[in-house]
């Protein structure tokens, strides 16, 4: 996978920032900071949620969505490589096809992505199912969901997957197929 872009358009909780922040640096996604945000950028709620990932992250602030948008005009190209996320669709994220480079758009943890945005490419809108009767689920956690199909659907491209505890120099068996039909 050449790269994984997570887009926050005008978040405004800090510690969910921080979370996804975190997201980014162990998985190497780009985050974008679509501006204006909830919060001071040097807020400490934001940074104790991020920990001492925030030297391994790589980070773009964008003072609006159109100044987002000019930043990466050969990106709107095609096949378009922007996926809207909002409960105002049908169609769910895992029935997309993520590109090599894709960006993932998320909105105000208050108010999601513009209508107008939405209205505009309803073909890129994806979901992420939950209960009728709930708002929504938390942005930091829609993140991490969204950014784990992506990366799931290029084979975890990038990323380890021994599973070593290197702390406590605690060795994992090899890995095996679990046969759930014993359950």
């Amino acid at each position: 996978m050449s790269k994984l872009h997570l887009v926050l358009v005008e978040p405004r909780i800090p510690q969910n920032t921080g979370s996804i922040a975190r997201t980014c640096a162990v998985t190497g996604a780009v985050l974008h900071l679509v501006h204006p945000l909830g919060f001071s950028i040097d807020d400490a709620k934001l940074r104790r949620a991020g920990l001492d990932y925030w030297d391994k992250l790589e980070i773009h602030h964008h003072g609006d969505l159109e100044a987002f948008f000019a930043e990466y005009p050969q990106a709107q190209g095609s096949p378009d490589p922007f996926f809207y996320f909002t409960a105002k669709t049908g169609t769910l994220y895992t029935e997309v096809q993520y590109p090599d480079e894709c960006f993932l758009l998320f909105g105000r943890e208050d108010l999601g992505l513009d209508d107008a945005i939405l209205a505009a490419h309803p073909e890129r809108c994806v979901r992420i199912p939950m209960r009728e009767t709930l708002r929504c689920l938390n942005l930091s956690n829609s993140v991490a969901v969204a950014a784990y199909e992506v990366l799931r659907q290029h084979d975890f491209a990038g990323l380890t997957r021994d599973g070593r505890y290197a702390k406590a120099g605690w060795e994992p068996a090899e890995p095996r197929a679990f046969d759930i039909s014993q359950t």
